[in-house]
């Protein structure tokens, strides 16, 4: 694994009460305690950017990823209806130019944080879909805030949705960057389509993923906040600009699809370990 703070830790971040943080520690024991019983670890992942950790696994570990739904296969596992019309909004992008913004299905802002962030995005003056879904703290900022900053930004300039297909966003020509909380799936997903990032994680391991992408990837570039903990919009500003002005960030994240989408091919890692887990199967 790489290097993370140690106050970063998966089990340290969770939690805002000792009680919440005692559940979380509680089902890593449950896990681990699960884990023995396992012949082998099936993980959404590829030997070409973790051999090493997975290396550390006692068990047979199975790296079967970046999974990924067919374009054409129904929704599943979504927590909310994905809002197709941003998919006709990107196709009047023009390539390259979108940054896409998404925070997973349990980060919540408070009023301050979601105000920075929409001044910062409209700072840039670069076309934005902003995903806010309906637990994302929006009605903290006021019935209307939301509807008033639609309009504002509205006409092409951006597009605020409460949900979106991600896989199919990330795979649009007219995306160029992704802001997110380094959950695993997203960070995958980006991956395996070339996505640059800019990294704003919350708790659990999105402190490792983050420190995959900046420190070991080199594919995308930290948000920081200030003294008060707030990340600005100016912050939010520069670090687009510097993330989107760096060729070799670019050339890494293309670098990185081409080897993700190398494991599921014929022959590759993540290939050859999905027969392995097939066979598995078939002798139980």
């Amino acid at each position: 694994m790489p290097a993370v703070d140690a106050d970063e830790l998966p089990w340290s971040g969770v939690g805002k009460t000792p009680a919440a943080r005692r559940a979380v520690l509680q089902a890593v024991i449950k896990t681990g305690a699960a884990l023995a019983l396992a012949d082998s670890v099936v993980c959404n992942t590829f030997q070409e950017i973790e051999s090493e950790a997975l290396a550390l696994i006692r068990k047979t570990a199975l790296a079967i990823g970046p999974l990924e739904a067919p374009t054409a296969a129904p929704a599943a596992g979504h927590f909310w209806p994905g809002d197709p019309t941003c998919l006709a909004w990107l196709d009047a992008q023009a390539p390259g130019s979108v940054v896409y913004v998404a925070f997973g299905s349990l980060a919540v802002f408070d009023a301050t944080r979601i105000q920075e962030l929409a001044a910062g995005l409209a700072l840039t003056g670069r076309p934005f879909l902003w995903v806010v879904r309906p637990n994302f703290g929006a009605d903290s900022v006021g019935d209307g805030w939301l509807d008033e900053f639609r309009r504002r930004v509205g006409g092409g300039m951006g597009l605020v949705v409460g949900w979106a297909p991600q896989q199919r966003v990330l795979a649009h020509p007219s995306v160029a960057c992704f802001v997110t909380h380094c959950g695993w799936n997203s960070i995958v997903e980006g991956a395996r389509h070339g996505i640059r990032f800019l990294c704003w994680p919350h708790f659990g391991d999105q402190f490792c993923n983050r420190s995959y992408v900046c420190d070991v990837w080199r594919t995308g570039v930290r948000l920081r906040a200030d003294g008060p903990g707030l990340v600005t919009k100016e912050e939010v500003r520069d670090k687009l600009e510097r993330l989107l002005g760096d060729e070799g960030i670019r050339a890494r994240a293309l670098a990185l699809k081409s080897a993700a989408r190398a494991s599921v091919a014929d022959g590759g890692s993540s290939h050859q370990d999905l027969l392995r887990f097939v066979n598995l199967l078939r002798e139980q």
